[in-house]
């Protein structure tokens, strides 16, 4: 069966249409003064790009800040200098959103990674941004709490990454995304001024909330340098099924009668694609069926009813041909390697230099979208290995194409990027995003307009010049 890819164009971008940059005697003359900073090529080419291959490192420097008083100072220079800014946090996105190609300053906010207060009566933690999401998540555990935003790379990003990416994950069916649990912040802008947004309030109308504007804006407007996270109850005994499904249409299926009868936490599809390359790094197979669609579930158990109802509708799709077979947990262990099958996906095709994108599409339109893309991309790919997978409980898919080990890569992308521009059509026919969790940084604008109006997008242009007016905070990523 043909799978599904969107691929990633690769943006070509004048240095002219965007801020000054300085050479590194330069920054090591003025920058010291303000914060650390780095100019060794070991610390460019890490810092200069994200977890995105189509784009070089080429900063002009790192800086270090470790205060807000720093930020602001970095951001007043970065304007009187006319240089442009880069914000850098666990560099975990695949849109290129946190690269520095063109000479920028890349702004580390790794060294701001303190938590500052615990509010066990608001159950709200504030933080700076470098705090790293798994080591949220811990600290609020040790106190009876639970941070439910979660995903593959918790041990690596960071939570302003997170907050300047709007992040999802997969507990988005349940809980939302990182939006939803954002009470407050602060904010440096583009003119280096301080924003002290909603203070940790529930409940706040005083006009418009400018805290929203800034999550999700890919460090354009201005850079978040603290954060107030909202917590709730952790999950009570959490059980996960794994399921073999034999067609496309199925997976609709059992999503409908799971939803209508569990509180879900997750709902994660994968192919067999997928499931080959984990299992050939090691992770134990579930059983020994084989099925083009694997389905992951996960839902809370603290008694035995859930559980019964899950095996009760497990029987009865059995009986209906729409499953064929299942695994399910009998402990939190067990729980956590069913997870592997699908966490480890990343990781076990990166060899691969796969093309990444993550799209969404509304959760009803799922199925119909998938076979309408087959049909383009079975016609375009006939020679590719492409995967799939993603939070289908959400309408968010993670896609990827292999590069054949014989292509060059530039031929690769060149190949690829041919057919972008139909897939983004068809995205648009389905009211779809070109982006479900990563932004738009440089690999998704060519394709902006399939997901947002030109009105809507001249309005974004004019919010970029309200904040950043003379345009220094991380240039070309989301328009020009």
């Amino acid at each position: 069966m043909a799978l599904i890819v969107l691929v990633l164009a690769v943006g070509i971008f004048s240095l002219s249409r965007y801020p000054l940059t300085m050479h590194t005697p330069q920054l090591e003359q003025h920058i010291p003064a303000i914060c650390p900073v780095r100019t060794d090529p070991d610390s460019l080419s890490v810092y200069g790009r994200d977890w995105s291959t189509l784009y070089p490192a080429r900063p002009s420097g790192i800086a270090f800040p470790e205060t807000i008083e720093q930020v602001i100072a970095l951001v007043h220079w970065a304007n009187q200098q006319q240089m442009a800014l880069v914000p850098s946090g666990g560099r975990t996105g695949l849109s290129g959103g946190a690269t520095a190609s063109q000479g920028e300053l890349v702004v580390s906010f790794e060294r701001m990674n303190q938590i500052l207060n615990f509010d066990p009566v608001a159950a709200s933690i504030t933080c700076q941004p470098g705090v790293i999401t798994q080591t949220l998540q811990d600290y609020a555990a040790e106190r009876g709490w639970y941070y439910p935003v979660d995903f593959a790379a918790r041990g690596s990003s960071q939570i302003g990454g997170n907050i300047a990416t709007n992040a999802g994950g997969i507990n988005v069916i349940r809980y939302g995304l990182t939006r939803n649990w954002i009470s407050g912040l602060k904010v440096v802008t583009g003119r280096g001024e301080l924003l002290d947004l909603n203070k940790g309030l529930i409940k706040n109308a005083t006009g418009y909330d400018l805290r929203h504007l800034f999550i999700g804006s890919e460090g354009t407007l201005g850079f978040i340098v603290e954060a107030t996270v909202q917590l709730t109850r952790p999950p009570q005994q959490p059980r996960v099924l794994v399921l073999a499904v034999p067609e496309l249409a199925d997976v609709m299926a059992v999503f409908t009668a799971f939803r209508q009868h569990l509180e879900l936490s997750a709902f994660e599809l994968f192919t067999a694609n997928c499931m080959r390359h984990v299992v050939a790094r090691g992770v134990p197979q579930p059983f020994a069926v084989s099925s083009d669609y694997y389905l992951l579930i996960e839902f809370e158990s603290a008694s035995d009813e859930p559980m019964d109802t899950a095996l009760q509708l497990f029987e009865q799709l059995l009986e209906q041909g729409k499953v064929i077979d299942g695994v399910a947990s009998e402990s939190e262990a067990q729980a956590q390697a069913l997870w592997q099958l699908r966490e480890d996906i990343t990781e076990a095709t990166a060899v691969y230099q796969p093309y990444k994108n993550d799209i969404a599409v509304p959760v009803g339109q799922i199925v119909p979208f998938l076979q309408a893309a087959n049909d383009l991309l079975s016609r375009e790919y006939p020679d590719y290995e492409v995967l799939w997978f993603g939070h289908i409980g959400d309408g968010n898919l993670h896609i990827g194409v292999l590069k054949p080990a014989e292509l060059d890569s530039s031929e690769f992308a060149q190949r690829c990027a041919a057919v972008t521009e139909q897939l983004a059509q068809l995205l648009a026919q389905f009211n779809g995003s070109i982006s479900a969790e990563h932004g738009v940084g440089l690999t998704k604008k060519a394709y902006l307009s399939y997901t947002r109006s030109a009105t809507e997008i001249n309005y974004l242009r004019t919010l970029k010049q309200v904040f950043d007016p003379n345009g220094i905070l991380n240039p070309g990523k989301i328009f020009d």
